[in-house]
């Protein structure tokens, strides 16, 4: 008799890791920390999952599925807008800590999505340099906003606060050009990208940093999985508007300020906007348009590593 299928969903919590073995109706859990880590790696070796799904908690998974990956285990960390549609589908909208790794259980098993390979060491680093100067950045747009309020003697202090930023920013942003200048691959990768009109070194580093799949995927997949893929409520023959959401937000985000530069200076997407918006189309449905196609653009460009050019693209 054919073994059944496991799938593994694992929740991760501030203090331990739930999981729910799909297959067997199981359930453990162990603390997050080294000893809990290499526990739960034996014990699902011994298990040997299809696929073990983790759900995307803003970093707090890294370190577990990178564990999991090193011990060639078939990990991958799933959506949680994708999970929590899931869950709704299902009924399940109490949020308790089971249902959550069950839920996610059941959705590797239902979805079966494919196995990536973990990001290597340098670009897990390039991603958290730029995620720093992200977070930098929303600091000094904060501390700019306090002081436009603020009375002179706070003034001073907000000032010291802004100067010390500055020099964290540049200090990072030096982090991230010696990390580029080092690899061969991300320079070459980051010569590609700002051939094309529109897109500089900010929205070239996130991308090699936040979407390594750029130019592995078909065009449809690659927007879905940042979440430019737009999708429509639809209930029998009622069929609602379209949006656009999941994915990840920060790659999604790059690519909007791209979109918007590229519609004033690249002849290809400036004709392409300016197409939409002359048929009717709202702006904002131009520029998301606008950033898919440049999306497309960019993945054909990686995929093929040829620099854009106005006649191919």
């Amino acid at each position: 008799m054919e073994a059944t299928a496991l799938f593994v969903g694992i929740d991760v919590l501030k203090d331990r890791l739930d999981v729910h073995v799909h297959g067997r109706d199981e359930w453990f859990d162990v603390p997050r920390d080294t000893e809990g880590i290499a526990a739960l790696v034996e014990r699902l070796r011994a298990l040997a999952p299809q696929i073990i799904g983790i759900e995307a908690t803003g970093g707090f998974e890294n370190v577990v599925v990178a564990s999991l990956a090193v011990a060639g285990l078939p990990v991958v960390v799933v959506n949680p807008a994708q999970v929590r549609a899931f869950a709704n589908a299902l009924g399940k909208r109490a949020k308790t800590d089971a249902i959550d790794a069950a839920v996610i259980a059941r959705f590797v098993a239902a979805t079966q999505p494919e196995i990536r390979p973990v990001k290597d060491e340098e670009t897990r680093l390039l991603a958290d340099l730029v995620a720093r100067r992200r977070q930098i950045l929303a600091m000094i747009k904060a501390e700019n906003q306090r002081r436009a309020n603020a009375p002179p003697r706070m003034q001073k202090s907000i000032d010291r606060l802004l100067k010390a930023l500055g020099r964290e920013i540049d200090s990072v942003n030096g982090d991230i050009d010696t990390g580029i200048r080092n690899s061969a691959l991300w320079r070459e990768k980051e010569n590609l990208l700002r051939s094309v009109p529109g897109v500089g070194p900010t929205i070239a580093r996130t991308l090699i940093a936040e979407l390594p799949e750029l130019g592995t995927l078909d065009r449809h997949a690659v927007a879905s999985l940042v979440g430019l893929a737009p999708w429509t409520r639809q209930s029998g023959r009622w069929r609602g508007k379209s949006f656009i959401g999941g994915g990840r937000a920060n790659v999604r985000s790059a690519l909007f300020m791209g979109a918007l530069v590229a519609a004033r200076h690249n002849p290809v997407l400036r004709e392409f906007r300016n197409r939409l918006v002359a048929q009717g189309k709202p702006k904002i449905v131009a520029i998301v348009a606008t950033a898919r196609k440049l999306l497309t653009m960019l993945n054909a460009i990686i995929r093929d590593k040829t620099p854009w050019q106005k006649q191919n693209a």
